[in-house]
């Protein structure tokens, strides 16, 4: 077969288009379910999992702490907190735990996390949320074996690394938590299936370096609550791995992709269609997060967001079929 010089001029085109088009497009819109499905059920637990797998969702998306012997366990806050957390006598806590990284796993499995302290502001937040007294935090492995039980073969993992670098006291250092998480990622042989976030940027590189097969996950925040970013602001961001944002022109997309990330996750009020193309054309995909509401969601699919973590995974179902989009299959499973 011959082609002409146009024919060839055609095909060079749409290789460099499809080359541009970021590692969530190839498999599709990636649908996340926050803390497994917070709106529904207890964050970061087995039963939240469990639902968010029964309603249906690409990617269970969770938060991970480091005990004092070794164990990845589920928790977004580096401490216990009164918001979620009653000890053994089942009473509520009155202030912040020690640091998780203080403790064993033993004594973690003694507090209860299956319910919202209904005197909390939390709870006004979510107040649909259906108890399961007698919740324990739940290890990393524990999550990957309810998976493996309810025989999902396709759901993913986005895992976020819960740590400050503006209080190092509270959790251990980079390289010893990513080591504790990609060593309970390879004994569970999920690899292809991990994507490994933070706000802290020396997480994602250290990942990269300690196993670059796994995909990385910036998230990026400019508000008052955290500020990770700085952009406009003299000096370094303790955040961002010893980068200053603003060498970049104050661009995010930008500087992921010059240190080798995979995704560009920010909040969903940060984006435009300008800077989601921008990252999109740089070879990143863009999921946003936490999004409730489902006009914004519909408005965000619209913008060509590569896929959107929520606390509601089944309102964001319900968008994507109302939009015709292919839905993940569901996986009714037990505990």
């Amino acid at each position: 077969m011959t082609f002409s010089l146009s024919t060839l001029q055609v095909w060079v085109v749409v290789l460099s288009v499809a080359l541009t088009f970021s590692a969530s497009s190839a498999v599709g819109f990636d649908s996340q379910g926050h803390r497994g499905a917070r709106g529904l059920m207890p964050e970061n637990t087995l039963p939240g999992f469990s639902a968010a797998l029964g309603i249906g969702v690409d990617t269970l998306e969770m938060d991970v702490g480091l005990t004092v012997d070794n164990h990845v366990v589920l928790s977004h806050n580096p401490r216990l907190e009164p918001e979620i957390v009653r000890n053994a006598n089942g009473q509520w806590l009155v202030e912040s735990s020690a640091p998780i990284s203080t403790m064993n796993l033993k004594t973690l499995k003694t507090y209860d996390v299956g319910r919202i302290n209904p005197d909390s502001r939390y709870a006004e937040r979510f107040g649909t949320q259906q108890s399961v007294d007698g919740t324990q935090s739940p290890t990393l492995a524990d999550v990957f074996e309810l998976v493996r039980r309810s025989g999902n073969s396709s759901v993913r993992f986005n895992i976020e690394l819960k740590i400050n670098p503006n209080h190092p006291e509270e959790t251990f250092l980079p390289p010893a938590f990513v080591s504790a998480v990609l060593s309970e990622i390879k004994n569970h042989k999920v690899e292809e299936r991990v994507i490994i976030q933070s706000f802290d940027w020396r997480v994602l590189q250290e990942t990269q370096s300690q196993m670059p097969k796994i995909k990385t996950a910036y998230l990026t925040a400019s508000q008052k609550w955290l500020n990770n970013l700085q952009i406009g602001e003299p000096g370094k961001s303790a955040w961002l791995a010893g980068i200053d944002i603003d060498e970049f022109e104050g661009s995010a997309p930008r500087a992921i992709k010059a240190v080798g990330g995979d995704i560009w996750s920010p909040y969903h009020k940060e984006v435009s269609s300008e800077n989601i193309q921008l990252a999109q054309q740089l070879g990143l995909s863009v999921i946003v997060w936490t999004v409730n509401d489902m006009p914004r969601m519909r408005e965000l699919i619209k913008m060509g967001v590569d896929g959107i973590i929520s606390d509601y995974p089944d309102r964001l179902r319900s968008v994507m079929d109302e939009l015709d989009m292919p839905l993940p299959i569901s996986t009714a499973i037990a505990q």
